[in-house]
């Protein structure tokens, strides 16, 4: 069981943009890991994209699932894992990031927000803390 990719992004009008993210692609292959955290991005963009206002949903796209939470005030979530990752706990991580991420980050911010120049870091953390409970550890 394995978590990939941890992303929040805000559904605007007219596109969806990524606001921060958190990738492993430390399975994969050192020369895929690039085009594979492309690939992560694209289509956590494309799933938010497609899903409405205030929806969950969950996508099988190749070998992976992709849990979407997009809340009414357009701000969302994405988690892509493995098909034996619980849907539950996804949810649970994407209600817990986006509560978080909204009370730290202005929503000033989101419209016009990158990566780059939003400041919020627990994504990696989540990422890792929520890889490790699988395991046990």
């Amino acid at each position: 069981m394995r978590l990939y990719s941890l992303s929040v992004l805000y559904k605007g009008d007219p596109k969806v943009h990524l606001l921060k993210a958190a990738y492993d692609v430390s399975t994969f292959n050192f020369f895929q890991r690039s085009s594979v955290q492309e690939f992560m991005t694209f289509t956590s963009q494309l799933i938010t994209e497609r899903s409405a206002l205030g929806s969950r949903a969950s996508v099988k796209e190749q070998e992976y699932l992709c849990h979407v939470y997009v809340r009414s005030d357009g701000l969302a979530g994405v988690v892509i894992a493995d098909d034996e990752y619980p849907q539950r706990v996804c949810f649970t991580l994407l209600d817990k990031v986006l509560d978080e991420f909204s009370r730290q980050v202005s929503k000033m911010d989101w419209p016009s927000g990158s990566p780059a120049t939003i400041s919020y870091s627990a994504l990696d953390g989540y990422l890792s803390k929520y890889q490790v409970q699988t395991f046990g550890t």
